[in-house]
């Protein structure tokens, strides 16, 4: 196999065509530096060379894309308190493992939506593109937009211990203050708005199901935000939290954990994508108590566990755009590709869970022209998993090979 930067051509025994929604056998694909220039049929006549990669016995696929992730730092003991015994130099440190990892695992592109440490996600989004460390394409929240002792604070700690402004900087109780709120988080470099639109699972005192914005508050943070580009992605657990959110014009909804058939027709109406997180839920029955998680934590993930595969069973009923992320630092990062078998257990087909994580994906984030596809024009980032074909999706959790931009990097 030649160096990694003089890769040419990629013969693959099977290309996942996820525009099409097919798989095309013994395919060559053609690389233009870090972008693909051709995808088409394998020909030794005019591909053999020493430039090319031989992943004839895998399937290639395009680098999968996390819409909900939380690289910096780390969730210790289910609870956010100890982000504070920390530095900010080592929650970007942590931040730099975590990408890496991710980045192996085969997810090239990911959302980072919020650090309790205002805007480090950002610094190390500008790390990794500028080369310093290694890690996927990040498009970054910056920090929450949450009422006071909301969704988005620290709320386990006693009245009179006071938060660094780092970690209130998006907190905002009226319209006012949240276009405020936002322009600041947008001054600063943020490439999407995360508001907490209701309570939360692992802050403490606060209630999944109850919303935490009024639609109107909701709607200054969608019109705001839409002034510097941005869109808007709402953390909403509840119904009646997402329905205002849904109304208010947020792009995403993220968890949706109570959702019944009036946010599914929502959805479907004003074209939201959801962005459900179901395999956490597996990795807190499993692991909680031995990890010491707060018994509050773990009484309020047993509380929505039910509904929220309930949930995505009707959502993928009902045809909502089903866009995939994780929630991964609840988590151990690189183990993102776990929500892909939720999903087909939930009903959809492998295909369709792969779209969910890569051309889906990329119509949320506005990138389709850069990537969520295996075709040309569009960064090659691209993963392999041994055998030419897509039947059992669990093989992405453990894949055999990753590229971005043309470079191999597992």
């Amino acid at each position: 196999m030649s160096a990694a930067t003089d890769i040419r051509v990629i013969r693959a025994g099977a290309v996942a065509d996820v525009l099409a929604g097919e798989v095309l056998a013994d395919h060559a694909i053609v690389l233009d530096g870090e972008r693909i220039a051709a995808v088409e049929p394998w020909s030794p006549s005019r591909h053999a060379g020493e430039h090319v990669l031989d992943l004839s016995d895998h399937l290639v696929a395009p680098g999968m894309i996390d819409l909900h992730t939380h690289l910096i730092g780390e969730l210790e003991r289910g609870s956010y308190s100890p982000y504070l015994t920390g530095s900010p130099a080592r929650d970007a440190l942590l931040g730099v493992r975590h990408a890496r990892a991710t980045l192996r695992a085969g997810f090239t592109t990911v959302r980072d939506v919020g650090s309790f440490r205002a805007f480090v996600d950002c610094d190390l989004r500008d790390a990794i593109d500028s080369g310093i460390c290694e890690g996927p394409r990040m498009v970054c929240a910056g920090a929450y937009v949450t009422c006071s002792s909301g969704g988005g604070e620290i709320t386990d700690l006693a009245l009179d211990i006071p938060l660094p402004t780092s970690f209130r900087f998006g907190v905002a109780d009226s319209v006012d203050e949240v276009r405020s709120a936002v322009r600041r988080i947008a001054h600063r470099g943020a490439d999407v708005i995360k508001i907490i639109a209701t309570g939360a699972v692992y802050a403490s005192g606060t209630v999944p199901g109850a919303p935490e914005y009024t639609e109107e508050e909701l709607r200054a943070c969608v019109d705001e935000a839409a002034l510097y580009g941005l869109y808007v992605a709402a953390h909403a657990h509840g119904e009646e939290g997402a329905l205002r959110a849904i109304r208010a014009g947020a792009r995403t909804i993220e968890h949706g954990t109570m959702l019944g058939d009036t946010a599914m027709s929502a959805m479907i109406e004003h074209g939201t994508y959801y962005v459900p997180t179901t395999y956490l839920l597996n990795w807190v029955e499993e692991h909680a108590e031995r990890e010491e998680h707060p018994i509050g934590v773990r009484e309020k993930t047993a509380s929505v566990g039910t509904s929220a595969r309930a949930a995505v069973r009707l959502a993928v009923e009902a045809g909502v755009r089903i866009a995939y992320g994780t929630d991964a630092i609840v988590f151990p990062h690189g183990r993102n590709a776990g929500q892909l078998p939720e999903f087909v257990e939930a009903g959809m087909t492998p295909m369709q869970a792969l779209q969910s994580a890569t051309s889906v994906a990329a119509e949320c984030l506005g990138r389709s022209a850069d990537v969520g596809a295996v075709a040309p024009g569009r960064f090659a980032d691209l993963v392999a998993v041994p055998g030419a074909h897509l039947d059992e999706i669990g093989r992405f959790t453990d894949v055999a090979a990753v590229l971005k931009g043309g470079r191999i990097v597992e």
